[in-house]
């Protein structure tokens, strides 16, 4: 490999990079774009994956590459996209997401749900992990209120990975057409 490090950056110094990255969040939002700009499908594609990823990081059980590949193939869009999409949710992220999710699960259930909020012994309940105790108190108000959130976020996101797709195709059409003009070839369709 041309560009290959001599030494190979360890465990902990991914993960590091993984939470905060070397040169800047810009750069690296700029590189999720480009990503998913450049990917071969049509627009409609693109921005279902999207979509799907995004819709699926507002859940709370982790299986969010799951969750969107599953809802990207049902409104047939791109996996890739989707697994892309699911980058909204990061651990810096996830605690924004979850903690609206939990909200708005609350004002959906509001006449379910105890109205002392969580149960005081949650830290147990987190220690000896019992699907059964935090179903009813914390996970069915999270899974319920990300269901509108995902819907919303991932039509938000729809749109514009969309818009974003068509003027990037565009774009890059006349600097072909421009290209292909100096040099006297013929552009080829996409």
């Amino acid at each position: 490999m041309l560009f290959r490090r001599r030494k190979p950056d360890g465990v902990l110094e991914r993960v590091r990079t993984y939470l905060w990255p070397r040169r800047s969040f810009s750069r690296s939002l700029r590189y999720f774009s480009k990503r998913i700009l450049r990917l071969k499908a049509t627009p409609h594609a693109v921005a279902a994956g999207v979509a799907a990823g995004v819709f699926a990081s507002f859940f709370p059980l982790g299986f969010h590459f799951i969750i969107a590949f599953a809802v990207s193939w049902v409104i047939a869009g791109n996996l890739v996209a989707a697994a892309l999409g699911t980058a909204l949710g990061n651990p810096l992220t996830f605690p924004l997401l979850w903690g609206a999710s939990w909200e708005t699960g609350k004002l959906i259930l509001h006449e379910r749900l105890p109205a002392q909020g969580p149960p005081a012994h949650l830290g147990d309940m987190l220690h000896s992990l019992s699907f059964s105790q935090l179903w009813g108190p914390i996970l069915k108000p999270m899974t319920i209120g990300a269901v509108p959130l995902g819907l919303i976020f991932g039509l938000l996101f729809y749109g514009i990975t969309r818009w974003g797709m068509a003027a990037f195709r565009e774009q890059r059409r006349k600097r072909l057409a421009e290209r292909a003009g100096r040099t006297g070839r013929e552009v080829p369709a996409e």
